[in-house]
């Protein structure tokens, strides 16, 4: 990069010392042909970067990737295939991930039968349910299908729901640019791949409004049911594993039991500043020795008390079961799905791991060790029927009572650490995707771009978690909850499954059908068990939802209110070049930036400026905030620039393009990248049209440009006021006077993500009427 005195620079030329610079920069002509014309001008020039003899058609790039080249997370670790990384993220995923289902033997059997045990082939019933139930669902439908959704390496509802508004027109906000096609990892489909189905799916979505709105509603809802996961899992995890002591000795009642679990989730929550990274390498050895236990023991009782338990893999007990039991048995399979608590989570975390490193903990390590676990618990049972209360710790030898007591409190916390560190992934993708209000957002990991952590997140999982541990104060009231927000979640992420199979994969249709018939069938027979104690608790994870989904939904539809208002009365081409041209008004040297979100033209808070400060800056460069859906953009593709004609007005319009997990705080000054990029794309407009333009050189700008840097920044941002339009509906006030304004004064501005200095920022107010 130049300094900010600025020297002429040439996309063509070298340097001594160094290598010749190429340039991939955008240039759009046209304002009204924005969407359908556009032109890429690219220097063919070495790259020290690129093979030294690059085949003709390669994507190239620009000065900047030699910057982003020297952090690992910019292209992703998804797609590495380093064997040392892949087993050491792992080991890592151990203990991020699979803390949730690790520990869900410590209450599944006495959450399923809370009755007692009516008949000792109940317990094979069972345990084959828990069996298929655990090969299902986390194995098959998770792990060999779902994870291969993934959006370049990132998972969750929101993953989903992205790679959908790419390849269908299904999204809601109009600021779709024919130039968004160009992102490398866009992943437009080829016109010839659909087959009938798929078109007619695709072109059913497109043409309704309605169904563009229930994918947004389900993705929001999906999230939400996450985030109320989020709240449950450290709430039942820490309460489950410290009523063990109740074994130990009489004076630890219920009232103790719930102080000491409080007093563990508080400190928990504290720990989650120092990011996934740190707290992964820390829980990882723990989990690990954890499922060493749990299959240890298991073994053990396996083969001490009733092997015979083995037969549970005949599926004819899980038929058996539901003939003698009939409606109980299907009330009790609320308990059976206790087992897949967490299974989200491995979607959910992706964006921290990799696809192969979650396959292989999952199946070398986690697998075998539930199975193992639950099977040894089934023996157990089979010989102790009267003690299912408490099956977990009496079943475990007297001698390893107090080790086992203590790795279990210790995995019960890091259980709650897959859900923590998924709700701060999803929340991070529905803020980018202009669903949730703007939060601060912290990367906690140089290594890894996945890995966030979110304060004002943290502090409301964690008032969350002790009302509901205070509150519900037992594992089987917190269970009827529990399932809820497990299963809906899942269930969810099957439809939009099912919809991706279609559109995206084309896949066949019958094999959608066998999807459907085996896995989202087995879930909503779960989900109808799981309402059936939503008086008892189970209302509670809709209650979060209710919440959570009423400030999704209104930022959403006022954050799109708000970009149609401006798109509806944006400044032309023309009255800009009268505002520039208009003799009354003063002009001064130095550079003005003017920050908005709209995509499509320059938005109507300039033209209020200009009435009301009548002062014009040298240069002018309107640069707007764009998030594609998409999970990262290159830096060598985030910016594109048009200059609005004609060229002696110096009035250059910018699109800074951000995937959902890129990062906004740049190393850099934003301002110093902008103004380089700004150079490039002077340099390389001339160098193409030279032919044309004899006589004249890309200097005088470049010249120009450094001068009005060197002159003074200014950065002007709106602060819009939000008001409803007058005669609008009860509802519609109350949602953008009173709710949204609220959430907008309460949260963070929007001109702190780029960290733009206070000295040389200037807000500039505006009413819009919505």
């Amino acid at each position: 990069m130049s300094s900010t005195g600025g020297s002429r620079r040439h996309s063509n030329k070298t340097t001594p010392g160094s290598s010749k610079r190429n340039s991939n920069i955008v240039n759009i002509e046209g304002e009204e042909e924005e969407d359908h014309d556009y032109q890429i001008h690219s220097h063919q020039t070495p790259d020290p970067l690129l093979s030294e003899n690059p085949l003709p058609g390669l994507k190239r790039h620009d000065s900047l990737d030699m910057e982003s080249a020297k952090i690992q997370g910019h292209h992703g670790h998804h797609g590495t295939k380093d064997w040392g990384v892949i087993l050491r993220l792992a080991f890592q995923s151990i203990g991020v991930v699979y803390g949730d289902i690790g520990t869900s033997p410590l209450y599944v059997f006495s959450s399923t039968f809370t009755n007692g045990i009516k008949h000792e082939d109940d317990i094979l019933g069972v345990l084959s349910l828990i069996f298929y139930t655990i090969t299902l669902i986390p194995v098959i439908k998770y792990v060999m299908i779902v994870l291969h959704a993934n959006d370049n390496g990132d998972g969750g509802t929101f993953a989903l729901y992205s790679k959908l508004c790419r390849n269908a027109k299904v999204g809601l906000l109009p600021s779709a640019q024919a130039e968004d096609r160009e992102v490398s990892n866009f992943e437009l489909e080829l016109p010839g791949n659909a087959n009938t189905i798929s078109s007619r799916v695709k072109k059913s979505l497109e043409n309704s409004e309605l169904a563009k709105y229930c994918l947004l509603f389900g993705a929001m809802l999906g999230t939400s049911m996450v985030i109320g996961d989020g709240i449950l899992t450290p709430s039942i995890s820490v309460l489950s594993a410290v009523s063990g002591l109740k074994e130990a000795t009489d004076s630890m009642t219920e009232g103790r039991i719930v102080v000491v679990s409080v007093i563990i989730l508080i400190i928990l929550f504290m720990v989650q500043r120092y990011g996934t990274d740190r707290v992964g390498y820390s829980f990882a050895p723990i989990i690990c020795v954890w499922f060493a236990l749990i299959s240890g023991i298991g073994v053990f009782n396996f083969f001490k008390f009733d092997p015979s338990v083995a037969k549970a893999l005949n599926p004819k007990y899980i038929v058996d079961y539901f003939k003698r039991n009939n409606k109980d048995a299907w009330i009790s399979l609320g308990g059976v799905v206790l087992a897949i608590t967490g299974t989200e989570a491995m979607f959910a975390d992706l964006g921290h791991f990799t696809v192969k490193s979650i396959q292989i903990s999952m199946g070398c390590v986690v697998y075998p060790a539930l199975i193992t676990a639950y099977s040894g618990q089934a023996s157990w049972l089979r010989k102790h029927q009267n003690d299912v209360a408490d099956t977990f710790y009496k079943s475990a030898p007297d001698a390893l009572y107090w080790p086992v007591f203590v790795v279990a409190v210790m995995a019960a916390i890091i259980a709650s650490q897959a859900m923590i560190s998924g709700t701060f992934s999803i929340i991070k993708q529905s803020l980018s995707l202009g669903c949730f209000p703007r939060v601060s957002v912290i990367h906690t990991s140089d290594k890894y771009e996945g890995q966030v952590f979110i304060p004002e997140m943290n502090y409301l999982l964690m008032i969350g978690c002790v009302l509901v541990t205070v509150t519900f104060r037992t594992t089987e009231n917190i269970g009827h909850a529990y399932g809820i927000a497990v299963i809906f979640a899942e269930t969810l992420t099957s439809s939009f499954m099912v919809v991706i199979m279609l559109v995206i994969w084309k896949t066949n249709a019958l094999l959608v059908l066998l999807f459907v018939l085996v896995i989202s069938s087995t879930e909503y027979i779960y989900l109808s068990s799981v309402l059936y104690k939503f008086g008892e608790g189970g209302y509670l994870p809709f209650s979060f939802a209710v919440v959570l989904m009423f400030i999704m939904c209104t930022w959403n539809y006022v954050y799109r209110a708000k970009y149609n208002f401006e798109l509806d009365n944006k400044v032309s081409r023309e009255v800009i070049k009268e505002i520039v041209t208009d003799t009354s008004i003063s002009h001064m040297g130095g550079l003005a930036i003017f920050y908005s979100e709209l995509a499509h033209g320059i938005p109507p808070i300039f033209k209020h400026y200009i009435e009301n400060v009548p002062a014009l800056h040298s240069v002018l460069v309107f640069v707007s905030i764009k998030s594609l859906p998409v999970s990262r953009v290159a830096p060598e593709e985030r910016f594109l620039f048009r200059r609005v004609k004609p060229n002696d007005l110096y009035v250059f319009r910018c699109v800074v393009r951000y995937g959902y997990t890129d990062v906004r705080n740049e190393k850099e000054s934003f301002e110093k990248i902008l103004i380089e990029r700004l150079k490039e794309f002077v340099e390389s407009d001339y160098g193409v049209l030279e032919e044309r333009q004899q006589g004249r050189v890309s200097d005088e700008d470049v010249v120009k440009l450094d001068q009005a840097w060197r002159s003074g920044v200014v950065h002007l941002v709106g602060e819009h006021e939000i008001v409803s339009r007058a005669g609008s509906s009860i509802g519609k006030k109350f949602l953008i006077d009173y709710a949204y304004n609220f959430m907008k004064k309460n949260l963070r501005q929007s001109y702190s993500v780029f960290e733009i200095p206070h000295k040389r920022m200037l807000k500039v107010g505006m009413t819009y009427e919505l």
